[in-house]
């Protein structure tokens, strides 16, 4: 719980800078335990705008849209969650299943608190941080509003960062250096690719400047003229006049009607230009990338690394739980040791000597030699930890996890997402004793059979699962009358579509009624039994609590 705290409070922390500068432009609220949580209002501005402008002609929010120009009415407009739940899936498409969303101008209390509980548990799916967040601290009558603007900039994010990929964008490989392949793009974060994307087009302008940053680099603007010069299409009658007005904010203007010009004015001003806000110039230069990346296409023919489904919910299922730095690449990203230290951490806390079993990168020699033996001591320990945890670990070694060797990596990370989610369900057991994967099988079928169901299930391999029937019926017995049996296909022997129908409505409810489920639907409707079992224990750790 310590860390939890401790990652968040870092997190707000990075999240909200403070300086002299914002303080006229921003409200300070008072937290726990005598933080201060600055709310920027030149972020509520440029969020309350995207919302408007990517919401504003969806139905089912017509009576909370538009938000007004300042965005202060963006706190309460997000009491009923059906914002929430329509920015989820703007930031990642069909995560929520939209016949469950509660629709309606005036909808109970009841149902919004389902809502905004379906909308936290979506987003913990999709790798957003939402710890220390539950459906009353979102409400607006508490006052936090700098948590919901962090939920709302993890998402808005999301969205800009989902183009920013090699699978959309093969032109992402012309900003490849000298000894690099296509995997070393793959490790890079969006931010670090937007950073190389602005360098290779002002080298291609004939610019000596370089980009590191997202603040001090862009106050002047001119980086930013040579940009949107050279990705503009032709006729587009863009000019860098810009970059001979001595004032900066009458430059940063000019060099905003440029990019107007080309249908990529968003998110700043020309005042958060020329005070360098980070996030802001972020969202704006991920906007620019969107809608004009300028990249050639490559002249040959290239495998292209596709992460498959199940790597991507790994990835998610980590950077929900708020490790550090956030994981772009699982293959990549747990060479060292560290993300691997912090789930163990969080399946058995203090299980990790961090500081006589770990070297951090700061404790890390500058010799290569040297460093090499330190990460793999890492690895070695964390394969140690791994073995006390009751890990199969046959034939895995720490150089397996150093070398990102797919096969065993995968292997491992299963094993620390069932150890985890088993963890949390040991926890809410009264004498604390550990939970196995047969006692969930009892439970589900158990709960079947009070509730009058005429189902069970043998496994999670059993093919009865297909259909999702076992999990919706579930569902029904722990909150009555919760399951709209209108839209569930019955029968034996469904077809495909109608299985993954059942698949996306049963996913999407159980987040509803408050499990923490981060399979997918094809995961049930293709009776992949290891995130079968995930879906049964967070349902079981729902019906505990």
């Amino acid at each position: 719980m310590e860390l939890c705290q401790s990652l968040q409070s870092e997190d707000v922390a990075k999240t909200f800078r403070t300086s002299k500068q914002h303080d006229k432009n921003a409200e300070k609220i008072a937290g726990a335990m005598g933080a201060q949580h600055m709310v920027l209002n030149e972020e509520q501005v440029a969020f309350s705008d995207w919302i408007n402008n990517n919401l504003s002609k969806d139905k089912d929010v017509g009576h909370l849209l538009l938000l007004n120009e300042t965005g202060s009415d963006l706190y309460e407009k997000m009491d009923d969650g059906i914002l929430l739940c329509k920015m989820i899936n703007l930031a990642a498409p069909d995560t929520i299943d939209e016949r469950v969303i509660n629709t309606g101008k005036n909808i109970s209390i009841f149902k919004q608190h389902e809502n905004l509980t379906l909308a936290i548990n979506s987003a913990k799916a999709i790798g957003c941080v939402v710890i220390g967040i539950d459906s009353h601290t979102l409400n607006s009558s508490q006052g936090k509003k700098w948590l919901i603007l962090g939920l709302v900039w993890q998402l808005i994010k999301m969205y800009l960062f989902k183009q920013i990929s090699i699978s959309n964008v093969p032109g992402l490989i012309n900003l490849l250096m000298d000894g690099e392949d296509i995997s070393d793009l793959m490790k890079l974060s969006p931010e670090q690719l937007l950073l190389r994307w602005v360098n290779y087009q002002l080298d291609k302008a004939g610019s000596t400047r370089k980009i590191k940053n997202f603040n001090e680099d862009i106050k002047d603007s001119d980086i930013y003229s040579d940009l949107i010069a050279q990705i503009a299409p032709k006729d587009a009658g863009v000019n860098k006049f810009a970059m001979k007005k001595d004032d900066l904010t009458e430059r940063a203007e000019m060099m905003l009607e440029q990019a107007e010009k080309i249908d990529s004015r968003a998110f700043v001003t020309a005042r958060d230009v020329v005070r360098g806000q980070d996030k802001l110039n972020l969202a704006f230069v991920a906007n620019l990338f969107n809608n004009h990346p300028a990249l050639d296409p490559p002249e040959e023919e290239f495998d292209i690394i596709e992460e498959t489904r199940e790597e991507k919910m790994y990835r998610n299922w980590m950077n929900s739980l708020g490790v550090k730095p956030r994981v772009n690449y699982i293959y990549s990203d747990l060479y060292d040791g560290l993300i691997i230290f912090q789930l163990m951490d969080f399946i058995k806390p203090g299980i990790v000597d961090w500081k006589k079993r770990v070297k951090t990168p700061e404790q890390q020699s500058k010799l290569e030699a040297k460093r090499f033996q330190e990460i793999l001591g890492n690895c070695n320990y964390a394969v140690e930890l791994g073995k006390k945890l009751n890990f199969v670990l046959v034939g895995i070694g720490g150089s397996d996890i150093m070398e990102g060797n797919k096969t065993l990596t995968l292997a491992l990370i299963w094993q620390l997402m069932r150890a985890y989610t088993l963890s949390l369900l040991s926890q809410l057991n009264s004498d604390g004793t550990p939970i196995v994967e047969s006692e969930i099988i009892s439970w589900a079928n158990k709960r079947l059979e009070d509730g009058g169901k005429n189902i069970s299930i043998k496994g999670f391999q059993d093919k009865k699962n297909k259909n999702a029937l076992p999990i919706i019926n579930l569902i029904e017995v722990m909150k009555p009358g919760v399951i709209d049996y209108s839209i569930v296909k019955q029968g034996d022997n469904l077809s495909g579509p109608d299985c993954l129908s059942n698949a996306k409505y049963c996913v999407t409810m159980a987040r509803k009624i408050g499990a923490p489920v981060y399979a997918l639907p094809e995961d049930i409707s293709e009776v992949k039994h290891k995130m079968v079992m995930t879906v049964y224990a967070s349902l079981m750790l729902a019906d505990m609590k």
